[in-house]
C-alpha cells in the first residue's frame, strides 16, 4: 500500500499515524497537491489527500472510508476503534470532532492564506472560527471526560492530538491560547508517543 500526501495535512497524518499503529506495511509517497499536481494528478486524477494505493491500485480517498478499509485488515485486538457499544459510540462522537475541528481549521486557513486579503469574506471567516472553537470546547470536554491514555492511542485520542497540532500550527490566531488547557496539555503527551515522532507535522 501506498500513502500519497503530505504531513502538514491533519487527514494525511492520522491515516499514517493509524497505520503505524496498526502495523501494516506501507510507503508513504509525500506528494503536495499544490506544489505536485502533476504528478498527483497521474495517481489520482481527483488530486485528493489522503488518497490511499491498495495492494491492487484501486485508489481510496477520505481518510475515515481510509482507516475503516485499514481496520480491516488487521486482528480485532490491534484496531483502534473498539467493536462493542457503548465504548464505539464514545470513540466515534471524539472522532467525529476531531473530524469538525480539522475541517474548520483547513478552512480558515485557507480562507486566509490562499484567498487574496480583498476577496475575503468576514462573516465567513468569523462563522468558521466560531464553529472551530465549538469543536475544540467539546473536544476538551471530551478529554476531560475519558482521559486518554498515551500507551493506549485509539483512533478518537490520537485524531483529537492530530487536530490540535494543525490548529496550533495553521490556525492559531482563531483560537484562545489559554482556552484548551487539556488539548494542549494531550497533544504534548502524544507528539511524544512514537509513532507520532516517526510522522512529525511536516
Amino acid at each position: 500500500m501506498q500513502l500519497i500526501g503530505m504531513l502538514d495535512s491533519p487527514y494525511v497524518r492520522r491515516v499514517a499515524i493509524s497505520l503505524q499503529l496498526l502495523e501494516l506495511p506501507w510507503q508513504h509517497l509525500p506528494l503536495s497537491v499544490f506544489r505536485n499536481m502533476p504528478e498527483f494528478r497521474q495517481i489520482n486524477p481527483v488530486i485528493k489527500v489522503p488518497t490511499l494505493v491498495c495492494d491492487d491500485g484501486e485508489l481510496l480517498m477520505d481518510s475515515s472510508l481510509i482507516l475503516d478499509y485499514l481496520e480491516r485488515l488487521v486482528p480485532a485486538e490491534r484496531r483502534l476503534l473498539p467493536e462493542a457499544l457503548p465504548a464505539r459510540q464514545h470513540a466515534l462522537h471524539g472522532v467525529g470532532l476531531a473530524l469538525a475541528a480539522m475541517e474548520k481549521a483547513v478552512q480558515a486557513y485557507y480562507e486566509c492564506n490562499l484567498r487574496p486579503a480583498e476577496a475575503r469574506h468576514a462573516p465567513w471567516l468569523e462563522r468558521v472560527a466560531e464553529q472551530l472553537n465549538g469543536a475544540c470546547t467539546l473536544m476538551e470536554n471530551h478529554l476531560q471526560r475519558h482521559a486518554p491514555q498515551v500507551d493506549k492511542l485509539d483512533q478518537a485520542t490520537l485524531s483529537i492530538a492530530v487536530a490540535w497540532r494543525f490548529i496550533a500550527e495553521r490556525a492559531a490566531e482563531h483560537v484562545a491560547a489559554d482556552a484548551y488547557p487539556a488539548l494542549r496539555a494531550w497533544s504534548r503527551q502524544a507528539e511524544a508517543h512514537p509513532a507520532f515522532l516517526a510522522f512529525p507535522f511536516d
